[in-house]
């Protein structure tokens, strides 16, 4: 590669962008408990959907999980749901000081949030990170299967025991009403009964 390239890639680099810069603060150990629960898996653990952390579109499980790596606060998936797109375009990405790389961005089909990224083209140290596709653990959430545990009772929602105090309270509210209808029923009486004067005198 001619200077001239190289020092234009050098110069190309300090203007890409920096949404997949990662933080060093997040043990991949820690990342992996958050989200799945456990460091290491096993088959007690229940699977696990990764959702769109805006828009809450899945965006995979982890079947097909690759694992994270340590000092990066992202995970890998091996495969991922339509809801994902790749980018067409790519753009450099330093990996560390001595490694740039092409990358594409993922973006969530419902919200165009960026999720992460799909490495193009990487060297030859850096191949094991191709082929799978890289989450930003800020831009993602999940739900683990079989976590929810809000029941109903048998008898639907919360009902009132029928007590003394409440059947008498309801028997008062029938009569009352009972009485409204006689009321209006004798009302209506008299009105008809003043028509019916009318017409005869008509």
């Amino acid at each position: 590669m001619a200077t001239s390239e190289l020092s234009f890639l050098k110069q190309r680099c300090k203007n890409v962008n920096n949404t997949f810069e990662v933080s060093c603060s997040v043990d991949s150990t820690l990342v992996e408990k958050t989200l799945l629960g456990h460091a290491d898996k096993n088959e007690d653990n229940e699977p696990v959907v990764f959702i769109c952390g805006k828009c809450k579109l899945p965006l995979g499980d982890s079947t097909s999980w690759d694992g994270s790596e340590d000092g990066q606060n992202q995970i890998k998936l091996k495969r991922v749901t339509d809801n994902v797109l790749i980018n067409k375009e790519s753009h450099l990405h330093e990996a560390n000081k001595r490694a740039l790389c092409l990358i594409s961005d993922l973006t969530c089909r419902g919200c165009h949030s960026v999720l992460g990224m799909v490495y193009t083209s990487t060297p030859k140290k850096l191949d094991h990170k191709r082929f799978t596709f890289w989450f930003n653990v800020a831009d993602i959430d999940s739900y683990v299967i079989g976590s929810a545990d809000q029941t109903l009772s048998a008898g639907g929602p919360k009902e009132q025991p029928v007590t003394l105090d409440y059947r008498g309270i309801v028997e008062d509210q029938i009569t009352e009403m009972k009485m409204l209808v006689i009321s209006m029923a004798e009302r209506l009486e008299e009105i008809e009964a003043g028509l019916q004067d009318g017409c005869d005198k008509v």
